[in-house]
């Protein structure tokens, strides 16, 4: 209503998946261990814990994606002068050579030969895998945004071309309008349902519109986990009258597979499948991939992010290929310690950094600037008081890591958690409850990743008719 501000409310409709993502309905599971601790770290033991629903990559992240990012990096910041943005993204080919191994071949040609297009991108610090998260966004939403015409594609695309710099699209600047666009033809039309408060056409999309999606990010190392394993398969599906199934897992599963005849690092199941490898891995020392004329995963080193077997959600090499980064900083006790909703270790709370005041509130890749909050602004809240919770109740009273690091210890606020096993890797590591750390800085070849995005709405599925609860017929009092 034009008369009292023009709010519109967006109706509830089914939700989309971003572009690469599957839903995971999330639910209870128990995160740690499945089988015995051969390696003696006694770093996952398990805790039954709750997860929340959220969307997962189908596929790891493949060259031929990493390559559209770099070559969007140098589109967009290398005409700019600056060349810095491009380098820090590259990724680290060398992590293919060892001294005493043949193996410069790969670092030539593993991540430039379109042999390996669809292979994943390996040599990625868990810095880099972050930048590429937050650069997929954007890309994902500025396309949203065109299809709905509040950009102008021949505009966006030029600006793009000609090496737009700073001044790219970014989600958070573009709802805070801090970033100007020119908008189409569609927004600009008085058929365009969307109005200000003076009821003209409004020409900026807001979140509340339900266009734009959430951010891609790294997957927390519980979504991680709970994702391998995909129970839905495992749990008793619904039958013809009922709505839901069973709430019935039967057995605890140790791989990223279940049922009907993939129960086994080998499938089970009678037919032409029998006895394959669902897995890319190192059955034993010197064999990567069997004998000539047999192969057993076909692969001496990554395989294609489509190959094996799927689990439960449809989620293709949550055991083996390559291990992947996720979101969590490494604790040894993290299982014990953590919450058991959504557990996470990392949190480092921040806010816009309003310093330069409104209309430069960017950096010099575009993005709106962020600054950890004050503590002394926390002090009076109950749920947090500190800014940086990365080392919060990690073992002793000030909340603050004991470890020496480099001296007793190699674990630090930047050694972050590695997930699932990897072509080099023997049949222990492809449980998905295995654990292991990385410095954040550093890469390796046997290491990648794939994005997660947060869900929004009933944590049942995509449908607007999901509700969250349950819903009963009403009732009414009869008097006697």
């Amino acid at each position: 209503d034009k008369n009292y501000g023009n709010i519109t409310k967006a109706n509830p409709k089914d939700i989309k998946t971003a572009p690469g993502l599957v839903f995971v309905q999330g639910g209870t599971f128990t995160m740690g261990a499945t089988n015995e601790d051969v390696m003696r770290d006694w770093n996952n033991i398990p805790k039954r814990i709750t997860v929340n629903s959220f969307f997962m990559d189908r596929y790891e992240i493949s060259n031929l994606n990493y390559r559209e990012y770099l070559s969007w990096l140098e589109g967009t910041f290398g005409g700019a002068g600056m060349d810095s943005v491009v380098t820090e993204a590259l990724p680290d080919t060398l992590v293919w050579r060892s001294q005493l191994s043949f193996n410069e071949p790969m670092v030539e040609y593993y991540f430039r030969h379109p042999s390996y297009n669809n292979y994943p991108v390996v040599g990625v610090s868990w810095n880099q895998a972050n930048e590429f998260c937050k650069w997929r966004t954007d890309r994902v939403n500025e396309l949203a945004l065109m299809e709905k015409g509040f950009l102008d594609k021949k505009s966006q695309i030029k600006k793009t071309l000609n090496g737009a710099g700073q001044d790219n699209f970014n989600t958070k600047a573009y709802i805070l309008g801090e970033y100007q666009a020119v908008p189409g033809k569609e927004v600009t039309s008085k058929k365009n349902p969307l109005k200000d408060a003076q009821g003209r056409p409004r020409t900026t999309a807001k979140f509340e519109d339900g266009i734009l999606f959430g951010e891609y990010r790294l997957p927390t190392e519980a979504e991680w986990e709970y994702a391998a394993y995909g129970y839905m398969m495992e749990n008793p599906q619904k039958k013809a009258g009922k709505n839901k199934g069973e709430e019935l897992i039967a057995n605890k599963q140790i791989y990223a597979w279940k049922n009907n005849g993939y129960d086994n690092v080998r499938a089970t199941k009678k037919g032409a499948e029998q006895g394959s490898f669902q897995a890319n891995f190192k059955r034993g020392q010197g064999d990567n991939m069997g004998v000539a004329g047999g192969l057993n995963d076909n692969a001496a080193t990554t395989s294609e992010v489509n190959s094996f077997i799927p689990n439960g959600f449809g989620i293709y090499n949550m055991s083996g290929n390559v291990s992947e980064w996720v979101a969590d900083v490494y604790r040894p006790m993290a299982t014990s310690e953590n919450e058991d909703f959504n557990p996470y270790r990392g949190n480092v709370f921040t806010e816009i950094d309003r310093s330069g005041g409104e209309g430069n509130l960017r950096d010099d890749k575009g993005r709106i600037k962020m600054k950890a909050q004050s503590d002394s602004a926390l002090r009076n809240r109950r749920n947090y008081q500190k800014a940086y919770a990365i080392n919060y109740n990690d073992g002793d009273s000030s909340s603050y890591a004991s470890y020496q690091y480099g001296i007793t210890t190699l674990i630090s606020d930047k050694s972050r958690v590695i997930k699932g096993g990897s072509w080099n890797d023997r049949a222990y590591w492809l449980s998905p409850g295995t654990r292991r750390f990385l410095e954040e800085t550093e890469s390796l070849a046997t290491l990648g990743f794939r994005c997660a995005m947060s869900h929004y709405g009933s944590s049942e599925g995509l449908s607007k008719k999901s509700k969250t609860g349950q819903s009963f017929p009403g009732r009414t009092n009869k008097k006697g």
